[in-house]
């Protein structure tokens, strides 16, 4: 097991250190895993030898994510995330983080590499305004790899009325191309969730792709020129209530006829997390479908809640939850189950605690505002570039 944090523990921490204010500072390791003993795994030797210098030093570690750890003294405070040998730091003492850096270079060797500009791949400015995350470098090297650094740009990742199924036309005579495209892809998901559901989709595929899958991989690279850096934009000025907006789209899968569900986090207006997933089993309603996902949905507000308590954020509200499905709303408020529901009654019991505990409020919203679609289907241009708006998702590099 590598010493990896969450990817939506980054950016959670990135979004509210923009709101709070505080100092985000990066470290690199050198030779990381050469500090733990040679008669295990080292990544997991060097980790454990690095969390217990840090418990030591008066660190907590997280239980939402192992790779977080935290210290406070009165008001002052020091926040750590390890992914593999790549340290961020979030403070609001820069006297105390200079201390603690000549510490861990006493105990590790390590470079300091300043305030945060360049992490896990991400291009990361910063300004009075907000913070600004783009894997624009990353995005140019998928078009380098692929020889498409000339193509010609498109608007979408994929087209609206796109069918994609198994057995779709001839295979692709060496499926390592296609395999490699849609690793990297799904590497670029991190930030670039505009091509998340196009990606999910053809990485269904990994196994007998076809010279018609390829195409369509290569349709993503296309818009990817069009935009390589695109990015996320985390206000300052951006309140840290928690909300989420979560759909499905019914029996989606030609192949299995399973719905697909997706869901997004905001932290006030700063998106922090984000799925699409085909679900695991076939649901007999639409209804049934959105219950899944809502239930996927709560699961992730119950884990960032958690690690928000971690980091000193207090909720004293329940987060809000929307939904354009009036069906799914009226099962959470129905306190009785029937024949036609009991099928997915363990889910109720779930959402309805978190709703009885005040942790969320379901909320109607109407379709044309539900941007989580754009996890779950294909759209066209006007409606996916309005979601993408709203999601503070925009072109950071716009030609003069």
């Amino acid at each position: 097991m590598k010493p990896v944090s969450l990817l939506n523990g980054v950016r959670c921490l990135l979004a509210i250190a923009v709101v709070k204010g505080w100092v985000l500072y990066q470290l690199d390791l050198n030779n990381a895993f050469l500090h733990g003993d040679l008669d295990e795994e080292a990544s997991r030797q060097w980790f454990s030898k690095f969390s217990t210098t840090l418990l030591q030093h008066g660190f907590t570690q997280s239980k939402a994510d192992y790779s977080l750890f935290t210290r406070q003294h009165r008001s002052r405070f020091i926040d750590l995330l390890v992914y593999v040998d790549d340290i961020l730091i979030a403070s609001n003492d820069v006297a105390a983080v200079a201390q603690f850096k000549t510490y861990l270079d006493s105990q590790f060797k390590l470079k300091d590499l300043g305030p945060i500009r360049y992490f896990l791949g991400l291009e990361i400015a910063r300004s009075s305004k907000g913070l600004s995350v783009s894997p624009r470098k990353y995005a140019l090297e998928i078009m380098e790899d692929a020889s498409m650094l000339g193509c010609k740009p498109t608007k979408c990742p994929m087209d609206q009325n796109l069918k994609l199924s198994k057995g779709e036309r001839s295979l692709h005579p060496d499926p390592t191309i296609y395999r490699r495209l849609i690793g990297r892809l799904m590497y670029l998901t991190m930030t670039r969730l505009d091509i998340v559901f196009s990606v999910h989709r053809l990485s269904q595929f990994m196994d007998q792709p076809r010279d018609f899958h390829l195409k369509v991989a290569q349709h993503i690279v296309q818009y990817i020129k069009g935009a390589p850096s695109q990015g996320l934009i985390y206000p300052s000025d951006s309140d840290l209530h928690v909300k989420t907006f979560f759909d499905s789209d019914w029996a989606s899968c030609p192949d299995t006829r399973r719905s697909t569900t997706g869901y997004c986090v905001f932290i006030g207006s700063s998106l922090v997390s984000w799925r699409s997933k085909k679900q695991n089993t076939v649901s007999k309603s639409s209804a049934k479908a959105e219950y899944k996902a809502m239930t996927s949905a709560v699961c992730e507000i119950v884990w960032m809640k958690y690690l928000l308590f971690n980091l000193r954020i207090h909720q004293a509200q329940g987060s809000l939850s929307f939904s354009d499905s009036q069906a799914t709303l009226h099962i959470v408020a129905n306190p009785f189950f029937h024949e036609r529901t009991k099928h997915i009654e363990i889910d109720c019991h779930l959402v309805r605690d978190k709703i009885q505990e005040g942790l969320i409020r379901s909320l109607h919203v109407p379709s044309k505002h539900q941007v989580v679609d754009i996890m779950t289907k294909a759209l066209g241009f006007p409606l996916f570039s309005n979601f993408l708006d709203k999601m503070g998702v925009h072109n950071l590099c716009l030609p003069s």
